[in-house]
């Protein structure tokens, strides 16, 4: 597949990384200029572009920034998409250590729909519950006793099938977290985020979150 990932750091990073190595034609975008990532590039054989350029042709395009950062993506950033492109949301909301207040999410709404909201077209809330390293690291073969499992949450059952597939080809166990606005289950303080758990207990945590946002995870 041909894939767009907007950011460089951390996520975006590995999974350029990750993606690159399966097969997948990336493009790579980060808030600065495409030459500031010529490492990457040598490394994974990624072309780096701008972030107006990322989704260009792009069957799937990653949105992997700091939620502080959305609002201010090109408003033409999906011109030149497939049609049936596919967004991943990996984004998290961390008011206190970066992102400052969001209003929207302080009420109640899902991270992942706020996203959606302002990048216009629909998304998959996918990888934002997983270490970055363990990206490269921890992924291993389907049936492997102990396979860290991570939720999809989205309401396009075909875009939810394209982002539980990418997730089973970097090794681990796709789980189905419901629709869009139950993403919330797997946002930062609750019990499966960050938690590298299996399929099975993945989806009792998915169960066991509790709606509202600790006072860690408010402004």
């Amino acid at each position: 597949m041909k894939i767009g990932i907007i950011g460089a750091g951390n996520i975006g990073g590995n999974l350029t990384r990750r993606l690159t190595a399966l097969g997948h034609q990336v493009s790579v975008a980060n808030s600065r200029s495409p030459d500031t990532l010529a490492d990457l590039v040598a490394e994974t054989g990624a072309t780096a572009v701008l972030a107006t350029d990322a989704a260009e042709g792009a069957d799937v395009v990653v949105v992997t920034i700091p939620m502080k950062s959305v609002p201010v993506l090109p408003p033409d950033l999906f011109r030149g998409a497939a049609d049936d492109v596919v967004v991943i949301d990996t984004c998290n909301y961390y008011p206190q250590q970066r992102d400052g207040r969001i209003t929207a999410i302080e009420d109640g709404m899902p991270e992942s729909r706020w996203v959606e909201q302002q990048l216009g077209v629909t998304v998959v809330k996918a990888f934002n519950g997983i270490y970055s390293e363990h990206l490269l690291t921890r992924g291993v073969p389907a049936g492997t006793p102990g396979r860290i499992a991570l939720p999809v949450a989205g309401d396009d059952p075909d875009a939810k099938d394209v982002v539980t597939g990418l997730v089973d080809s970097l090794g681990f166990d796709p789980v189905d977290g419901g629709g869009l606005d139950d993403s919330w289950r797997q946002q930062p303080g609750t019990p499966v985020y960050g938690a590298d758990l299996d399929a099975d207990r993945a989806r009792q945590a998915l169960a066991e979150a509790i709606p509202g946002r600790g006072p860690d995870w408010r402004a």
